[in-house]
């Protein structure tokens, strides 16, 4: 196990004397099969992307909703694909099966069932940080918890419960969801980051 952080385990009220962190990158909203395909074709640039959804809420016993947006961010643009609009795409299908392109994201397999939900697809080449945080010793699962415990600061969760259906999203939606989907690659690269340099002091 690396021991990179002083604390495995932080509470709410630590984390709510924090101060609020925020994505300063580009928000796209993608709305058309046009547009999917368009942001398909940059998000193929890269080697790695942030994944994350978000789902309608349901407050009556009984009735489900199936996800409505999918995120997927690079460390300073982040993609928001209103699925409730535009289904799930052959280009977007085919990024989340690439081999060649790693997914990062927090408990990404319940994500993936959820977006099965909609059309089946087998995805490839992707890391939950779940799991990944165990070996730092970190007990948390909790994206808010996770990334407070490694970087000091809050990520609100103000907008979770709210409609992700609604014809427009409200600029403190989308920044919400981009955030969450930007964040899981900035806990990505730290972790990484640590393990590099343990590795690194062990071989002096």
């Amino acid at each position: 196990m690396i021991q990179a952080f002083t604390h495995t385990k932080i509470s709410k009220e630590e984390i709510s004397e924090m101060e609020i962190e925020e994505f300063k990158g580009r928000i796209i909203t993608i709305l058309s099969l046009e547009e999917a395909n368009k942001a398909v074709s940059y998000l193929q640039k890269f080697s790695i992307l942030g994944i994350d959804t978000e789902t309608r809420p349901c407050f009556h016993k009984g009735k489900n909703y199936i996800v409505s947006l999918l995120q997927i961010s690079t460390f300073d643009t982040c993609f928001l694909f209103r699925l409730n609009h535009i289904g799930m795409p052959e280009s977007l299908l085919q990024l989340l099966q690439s081999e060649s392109i790693l997914k990062v994201g927090l408990s990404l397999r319940d994500d993936f069932n959820a977006l099965r939900k909609r059309v089946a697809f087998d995805p490839a080449n992707y890391i939950d940080l779940q799991k990944m945080v165990g070996d730092f010793g970190i007990e948390e699962f909790s994206l808010q918890k996770i990334y407070a415990i490694i970087f000091g600061k809050k990520i609100s969760k103000r907008q979770r419960l709210t409609n992700w259906e609604a014809d427009t999203l409200t600029e403190q939606q989308k920044k919400y969801a981009a955030l969450d989907a930007w964040a899981c690659l900035n806990i990505y690269q730290h972790l990484n980051q640590a393990t590099f340099e343990t590795r690194i002091n062990e071989a002096l």
